[in-house]
């Protein structure tokens, strides 16, 4: 075991506020996952706290996805484009990632929190057309956009639906409720690819990723009466979210740069 007792209790405490960030946002929390293990939660090696946090992401996405697809939300074809081009992508990211220097590796990953951050900020839209359907222009248009993220998702161990929903309404124009549901079907399968890359090097702690998942299990049901609780004040309320995700990329650049 790499923590303490007080460490996995922490780890479950910190599973279910991301888990409910998630369910309230729609995204961007799990990006927090990687920091919470190593400040808060004990873990010493970055890279273990990246491949622990990518499949607890992956197993949290694959609950939200089976909700999603029960209500008819996922856009199936479109989304498994997206992902299967995005596979490869994510098990190259991973393995380079494996390769950087920890401390290197996490001031680009501060980077990348940094763009989730930013990317919450911008207003969002409901438009799009909530028919769409795949065709061979849209293939060309949704397998190079997937390939990319999934590089992205691979290498800093995130779920990557920050970059995911805007790919997709942006390949094929459908309504932001359809990609954000879509979302989850890439996230599921890069979040996976990433953890069994880090797996297969041992670089993933099985005791903190089953408390993340459990603490992530019961924030998940928390977050929707959350979520309409907040509803008429969602957009305040994810600036305020995007603003602490900035300055937790800021923090953690610090930290790897030797600031603090």
């Amino acid at each position: 075991m790499t923590v303490t007792l007080m460490g996995l209790a922490l780890a479950v405490v910190g599973g279910g506020l991301i888990g409910l960030l998630l369910s309230v946002f729609g995204g961007g929390g799990s990006v927090l996952a990687t920091p919470l293990l190593l400040y808060v939660v004990g873990v010493r090696d970055p890279h273990v706290a990246i491949g622990t946090a990518a499949a607890a992401v992956a197993v949290n996405a694959a609950v939200g996805l089976a909700r999603q697809g029960k209500a008819g939300r996922v856009k199936w074809p479109c989304a498994l484009v997206f992902a299967a081009a995005g596979l490869a992508g994510s098990l190259t990211g991973a393995h380079f990632a494996k390769r950087m220097d920890g401390q290197h590796l996490l001031i680009w990953f501060a980077v990348a929190m940094g763009m989730v951050g930013l990317s919450m900020l911008r207003p969002q839209t409901g438009e799009g057309d909530p028919d769409v359907h795949l065709t061979p222009p849209l293939v060309l248009k949704l397998a190079p956009l997937g390939l990319i993220v999934g590089l992205a998702a691979g290498f800093f161990g995130i779920g990557g639906g920050f970059l995911i929903v805007p790919g997709l309404m942006a390949a094929t124009g459908m309504t932001l409720a359809n990609a954000a549901a879509s979302s989850l079907v890439s996230v599921v399968l890069f979040g996976g690819a990433t953890s069994l890359s880090y797996a297969a090097s041992g670089l993933i702690d099985p005791v903190v990723f089953l408390a993340l998942v459990a603490g992530g299990a019961v924030g998940a049901i928390a977050g929707g009466p959350l979520a309409k609780v907040l509803a008429g004040r969602a957009a305040l309320a994810r600036r305020l979210f995007a603003i602490m995700v900035l300055a937790t990329a800021g923090y953690v650049a610090a930290r790897a740069s030797g600031f603090l």
